[in-house]
């Protein structure tokens, strides 16, 4: 089965699947209720302010290791012929760790001081909160990569 990143990782197939995350972020954002959901969208909020597109750019910029970090997951569906959404879902803390293990990354090489901080704020509650988006994010995998069950 060709990766992740061969299937998702260019042409308009990336600009859809950016357009999408986005529209999945977005969602999730919306969602949140709380005290935590007010620091989130004050994070997110703060992250749109930066620059006109900024958040389709970050995502963009973080999608090649996204596919990477979630194709080994999506080679096991394959492999034990599941289809690759609810393998996700059934796998939402591996798939929390795998994507939060790149924004971690990414976070502490960041350049801009309001985007540490605004991260360094969340952290804590991110693997709750990305395991809450699984099931988002495994449609949009479903809608836009091969089946694999």
């Amino acid at each position: 089965m060709a990766s992740l990143s061969e299937q998702l990782g260019s042409g308009d197939t990336r600009a859809k699947v950016i357009e999408d995350a986005c529209g999945v972020l977005d969602q999730e954002v919306a969602d949140r209720g709380g005290l935590s959901g007010i620091a989130i969208k004050g994070a997110y909020k703060v992250l749109q302010g930066i620059k006109p597109g900024f958040v389709p750019e970050v995502v963009d910029n973080l999608l090649d290791d996204f596919l990477a970090a979630l194709d080994p997951l999506y080679q096991e569906a394959a492999s034990k012929q599941r289809p690759a959404g609810a393998y996700l879902r059934e796998n939402a803390a591996r798939v929390a760790d795998a994507l939060l293990a790149v924004t971690d990354r990414r976070a502490k090489d960041a350049k801009r001081q309001v985007i540490r901080s605004a991260y360094d704020k969340l952290r804590s509650m991110a693997k709750k909160q990305v395991e809450a988006a699984v099931p988002r994010l495994a449609d949009m995998l479903d809608r836009h990569a091969a089946k694999t069950g």
